[in-house]
């Protein structure tokens, strides 16, 4: 049946009539009394092209929005459909021009190849009629032959491959930015060279072949001298080996290449229905363990696909924007080196931490970007626009004229705060502030210099957690930290104890299904409960330091008592390197950072424990408000220029400075301008954030009067409900 339809397809004839000849073969061989082709065109509206047995004068004339009716339904989700009684799906659209309302059964299947839908292939009965699991494996095996054939022929209307206009797809900001750039894959498509096998032994020897020669390779990689410095590469290929020796999955592709595909066609098909039920699991770790399936099929595709292992292709010379559908922060490092200048993401959210890496290499992220991976191909000019949350796929040349004039705008913009690199953050009269930097890899402690940082006011030790495979011992964190150190100079450094849990799960560590995560087992919890590895941590900064200053921040903090417990499993770590050669730090710090609404009301007693404070803005404004910072519709509905998350922050530095300690803040808030300029007034003098916040956030300190700046805010609050942020922009723009 598969070398028939494709004899037909291949045949004599236009386009339109091998197409007809399609649906009449599909039909009859299936016995199917109705047979349909819907091909997506740019817009990704679906148009009939081709029926057996509707009307046919409703062929190019009937049209489906993405989502709308079960086909739509069908090319949006990507995943089969059969139902014995179509019209009662709430999807179900009623066309009366098609004639349909005499059959009674709907089955259909996404056409795809590779990441694109190209179409929906539909059969329909009289009958009421559901089709079993295996007539839908056999529908969707001749929906990947239409694939291939379809990106051949040359339709009325265009062609569904490649008429592709410009588009502009919305998401989420990750950070910020604007950059111009060809799309490059962060998994680049294999193209398969033909689907319908003419020898299923054959295929089933390619196969044998092409799993032998990558479990070699794999092998070997895993033997070499060179991995053994790379414990998390070593952990993946493990991993990787496991999966490729799974006989399940291998005989699901020995299954498709005994329905007639070629080898290659065949482990297309499996990665295929992998993802389709990747996109159905909610749980992340059964879907990290279906991605891996999907990463070893690939692997063994570009075996078969070009008969021996294909490497990665090389970087390319020129700007380039990297395309994925998800990303971690470690695979993001292996394009630091080249001309990577944006990156844009089908799924992630705002709180990615592939956005921690991006900030480094300071390059705008979007997020979220729906069929981003389907939208796009290889080489397609792309302007990603950060400040907005959008990327422009295939953009016209007013596009991009206007948006190489910002490029150029924010040049000038980069050089003036570079010229401020080595002025002092000093107010107009006379307030002085420490700027400094969060950081989170070594590639931002480089950065120290640059931007003028005075120090690291935040350290997220758990970021070389997140990208290993293997928990870190403390030799491995001893090292890690001494470089850090050393990479800083005399500037101080503030390590944040582990703060895994909630969105950062740690691949070395087990953690349970919570509903709410972000309110569950993390940060100083586990630290409390899993002392070890507390302990762990502080042993190797004390060791990093030698005779050098530490400072030691727990996060989370939810009672003074939870302190207190945390402080004296640092004074445990201090007794225990004072009883053992070597040097001691010049001084052992420990603070807390505020960002739990319980410890807000303990603050002076907290003030008087902990030798410093940090606030973490971030999560202290989404706890306060009950508000999910991740959440499309609750992430901007609280405003930190509120009045009352204003008093909370005056509460806190008011703490401190009665305990005489340092306050600082290290989230987002510090980072803006605006907001920064408020909490100078309100009395904080040390701000951390990310390193291409520094320049902007000086410049308007250094043209601010903070004193009286202090006073309109404190007047402000007393008379005014709400959030003051237009308040405050009206009386600084009379004030320039």
């Amino acid at each position: 049946m598969l070398r028939r339809l494709r004899d037909v397809m291949a045949g004599v004839g236009t386009p339109q009539q091998r197409l007809d000849s399609t649906v009449q073969v599909i039909a009859h061989e299936l016995g199917a009394e109705v047979c349909s082709i819907y091909v997506q065109r740019p817009g990704r509206v679906l148009e009939l092209c081709a029926t057996q047995g509707l009307n046919p004068q409703a062929v190019h004339r009937l049209f489906f929005q993405p989502g709308e009716g079960l086909v739509g339904h069908i090319a949006e989700t990507r995943l089969p459909l059969t139902l014995a009684e179509a019209q009662k799906h709430p999807k179900f659209a009623y066309r009366p021009e098609t004639g349909e309302e005499a059959f009674q059964s709907f089955a259909g299947v996404p056409i795809r190849r590779s990441d694109r839908v190209l179409g929906v292939l539909v059969v329909q009965h009289v009958s009421m009629r559901e089709l079993d699991e295996e007539e839908v494996e056999s529908l969707e095996t001749l929906a990947m032959v239409l694939a291939e054939v379809l990106t051949t022929m040359s339709l009325p209307g265009g062609d569904p491959n490649r008429d592709r206009g410009p588009l502009v797809i919305h998401g989420i900001r990750i950070h910020d930015g604007v950059a111009i750039g060809n799309a490059r894959l962060h998994q680049p498509r294999v193209v398969i060279g033909g689907v319908v096998a003419e020898d299923p032994a054959v295929e089933h020897e390619l196969l044998q072949t092409a799993l032998a020669d990558m479990h070699e390779s794999l092998d070997r990689v895993m033997e070499s001298e060179a991995l053994s410095a790379a414990g998390e590469h070593r952990d993946v290929l493990e991993t990787y080996r496991l999966i490729a020796r799974d006989t399940g999955w291998i005989g699901r592709i020995r299954d498709a290449i005994d329905s007639g595909l070629t080898a290659a066609a065949a482990v297309q098909k499996v990665r295929d229905d992998t993802r389709s039920r990747m996109a159905a699991v909610k749980d992340e770790y059964l879907r990290e363990r279906l991605a891996d399936f999907e990463d070893v099929a690939l692997r063994l595709l570009r075996r078969l696909a070009a008969g021996e292992a294909t490497p990665e292709p090389a970087a390319p010379d020129e700007p380039f924007i990297l395309v994925a559908r998800s990303m971690g922060p470690a695979e993001l490092l292996d394009y630091a080196g080249a001309q990577l200048k944006g990156l844009v993401l089908e799924e992630a959210s705002a709180t990615a931490h592939v956005g921690i890496v991006a900030r480094a290499l300071d390059i705008p992220v979007v997020g979220r970007l729906a069929h981003l991976i389907e939208e796009v191909d290889p080489g397609d000019p792309l302007i990603v626009d950060g400040d907005h949350g959008q990327v422009l796929v295939r953009p016209g040349d007013d596009a991009r004229a206007q948006f190489r004039e910002s490029l150029t705008a924010r040049e000038a913009t980069r050089a003036r705060y570079a010229a401020l690199r080595d002025t002092p953050a000093v107010s107009r009269d006379g307030v002085r502030l420490s700027l400094q930097m969060n950081a989170g890899l070594l590639v931002d402690v480089t950065q120290l210099e640059a931007v003028g940082a005075e120090g690291i006011g935040l350290y997220r030790t758990e970021i070389p957690f997140l990208v290993r495979r293997e928990y870190p011992d403390v030799d491995a964190q001893t090292e890690l930290y001494r470089r850090i150190l050393d990479s800083a100079g005399d500037r101080a450094v503030t390590f944040r104890t582990l703060d895994a849990g909630g969105d950062k799960r740690l691949h070395s560590f087990v953690h349970e299904v919570e509903e709410n995560p972000a309110l569950g087992w993390r940060a100083l919890r586990i630290g409390l409960d899993q002392p070890a590895i507390l302990r762990q941590q502080v042993r190797a900064m004390i060791q990093a330091a030698g005779e050098r200053p530490v400072r030691i921040m727990v996060p989370m903090v939810a009672t003074v008592d939870e302190f207190r417990a945390a402080r004296a499993i640092v004074d445990l770590e201090i007794a225990r390197a004072a009883d053992r050669p070597g040097a001691m730090p010049s001084a052992i710090s420990v603070g807390a950072m505020v960002e739990v609404p319980s410890a807000l009301l303990a603050i002076e007693e907290l003030a008087r424990e902990a030798d410093f404070l940090s606030v973490g803005s971030n999560d202290l404004l989404q706890f306060l408000f009950a508000a999910d910072r991740g959440g499309e519709r609750t992430a901007n509905r609280y405003d930190p220029l509120s009045v009352l998350f204003l008093d909370a922050m005056r509460r806190i530095v008011e703490a401190g400075k009665a305990a005489g300690i340092d306050v600082s803040v290290c989230g987002e808030m510090a980072g803006r301008p605006l907001e920064a300029l408020a909490l100078a007034a309100l009395g904080y003098r040390t701000l951390s954030m990310s390193a291409v916040s520094i320049g902007p956030v000086k410049e308007a300190i250094l043209s601010a009067n903070i004193n009286q700046l202090s006073d309109f805010i404190l007047y402000s609050m007393k008379k005014k409900t709400g959030s003051l942020r237009n308040h405050l922009k009206s009386y600084l723009s009379d004030r320039r």
